[in-house]
């Protein structure tokens, strides 16, 4: 396993915790850019947003002692040079600010306002530029009733950086004020893309200050944002002269009772691309699986070896037990069958939920390709439940040795060997029941057809919200594998 995973050739999507950041900054002045430029930068960059947005008002910018302070002097400079009417109020002694924002906070010492809910009486716009990304503590009552008194006056906040009270690194907020536009610099946070932190930053833009991406080469960013660029070089294309077998053999698990939950899984891996797919049923249910499927093959399970019969067929590549399976003694079993075979298995639902008692058992039997794909009460199940969402996924994946996809509206996919990827194309249509069955069906396809299970996973999941945002209203789960196809079609050629 890789100390230090490598970044993808495009880093544009990367995200950078808060140190990564400073080290980036650090870099950057090393090789000559002045710390000050590189603030003055910043507030450029942040008043731009502004003067390109609004109409000219009264303005009122919040600095707090730290370098996200300084952005904002120099925010409210330019904005006064262009004519804008700005008032400044610090949360801090004047005398105690960081060195860099003392430098920009010169013009201003001698006409700053109090820092409290008078501050931003009558302003039309406020500029949040009190904490930034780095606050480890909530921020004091002062900052709330001064960020809410500027909401119910009806301004317009822009916040550098993030809104105060998000954390950077995991988006948690202390603070409900939302900022109607953030600006931050060079990459993302993963703070902007985890709930709440998301929501809290209204609109998102980047903007760059001077600092190089030749610097992730050494800042090394294990952390994406889920797009194409992040998978697109491993997604399988046609070959042509190639058969069935080579686009792989896929197997679903199906129940007994609960049997279109495995059904939309098996045609979900099918639309995905695998070759063949199958599902293996019980005996009881069979002839419900086959008069609802016709190109997906149904083997019924009708006797005590019929399911190592089928296992022993090294054609089927690939597997997905737990839509609709049952939490009982025979999942558990078929589940540890399946790891047997040290072939790509994407374990969820049932097949999850089977081993609370005893994770470990999980754990130690996964030493093939694995995805587990839970949703958050399926997680609680397994792991530990404790910190961020993105933390959470990490050390659950680095755990259990499967590539994980901790689902939801904010869905991270983590990486045994430390990389991530946070998901931001699904739709809340997405919330139905069955959609969860069809994304382990997209994950089980791409396995079948040999892609690597954490770009698997990631491309599944961010075709999965593709393919419903193309819906619109309405979306129930037995639509997304239809829908699918048209999403393929803008990268398989």
């Amino acid at each position: 396993m890789p100390a230090h995973p490598r970044p993808p050739a495009d880093t544009s999507n990367a995200l950078l915790t808060n140190a990564q950041m400073g080290q980036a900054d650090r870099l950057t002045i090393e090789s000559g850019l002045a710390s000050h430029k590189l603030m003055r930068n910043a507030g450029s960059a942040v008043a731009g947003e502004i003067t390109s947005r609004y109409a000219p008002c009264e303005v009122c910018v919040l600095c707090g002692p730290g370098n996200n302070g300084g952005d904002g002097f120099v925010v409210a400079t330019l904005l006064e040079q262009a004519g804008w009417a700005v008032r400044v109020a610090l949360l801090a002694d004047p005398a105690h600010i960081s060195p860099d924002a003392a430098h920009h906070a010169a013009p201003w010492r001698a006409r700053l306002v109090p820092f409290g809910p008078d501050a931003v009486s009558g302003a039309g716009l406020v500029v949040d530029a009190v904490f930034g990304a780095g606050l480890s503590r909530p921020p004091d009552e002062t900052v709330r009733r001064t960020l809410q008194a500027a909401r119910d006056g009806g301004a317009a906040i822009v916040a550098i950086d993030v809104p105060s009270g998000v954390s950077g690194d995991a988006g948690t907020a202390e603070i409900a004020m939302a900022a109607d536009l953030t600006v931050t610099f060079f990459r993302k946070k993963p703070g902007h893309l985890l709930l709440p932190g998301r929501l809290a930053c209204g609109e998102l833009v980047v903007r760059q200050i001077g600092i190089e991406a030749d610097v992730l080469g050494q800042v090394v960013p294990t952390v994406f944002e889920n797009t194409p660029s992040l998978w697109l070089n491993a997604l399988p294309q046609r070959q042509p002269g190639g058969n069935k077998f080579d686009r792989g053999h896929a197997l679903v698990l199906g129940g007994a009772v609960t049997t279109g939950a495995a059904r939309m899984s098996a045609r979900a891996a099918a639309r995905a691309g695998a070759g063949l797919t199958s599902i293996a049923a019980p005996q009881s249910a069979w002839t419900v699986y086959v008069a609802a499927l016709t190109s997906i093959m149904v083997r019924p399970l009708a006797a005590d070896g019929d399911m190592a019969e089928l296992l022993a067929d090294q054609r089927i590549n690939a597997m997905l037990i737990g839509p609709g399976a049952g939490v009982t003694d025979e999942t558990r079993a078929h589940a540890l069958a399946m790891l047997g075979t040290r072939r790509a298995v994407v374990l969820d639902a049932d097949a999850l939920s089977v081993f609370k008692p005893d994770p470990d058992r999980l754990f130690a039997a996964i030493q093939g390709p694995c995805v587990m794909t839970p949703h958050e009460g399926e997680f609680a199940r397994l792991f530990d439940t404790s910190g961020d969402k993105l933390t959470r996924a990490r050390a659950a994946a680095k755990r259990s040795g499967a590539v994980l996809i901790l689902k939801g509206a904010d869905t991270v996919v983590a990486s045994p060997d430390g990389r991530a990827a946070i998901n931001t194309n699904a739709p809340d249509t997405l919330a139905t029941a069955g959609s969860g069955d069809v994304l382990a069906g997209f994950v089980l396809g791409m396995l079948a057809q040999g892609m690597a299970p954490f770009e698997a996973a990631c491309a599944a999941v961010w075709m999965h919200g593709a393919a419903a945002a193309s819906f619109g209203p309405g979306l129930m789960a037995e639509d997304l594998p239809d829908l699918l196809p048209e999403v393929l079609k803008r990268f398989v050629s």
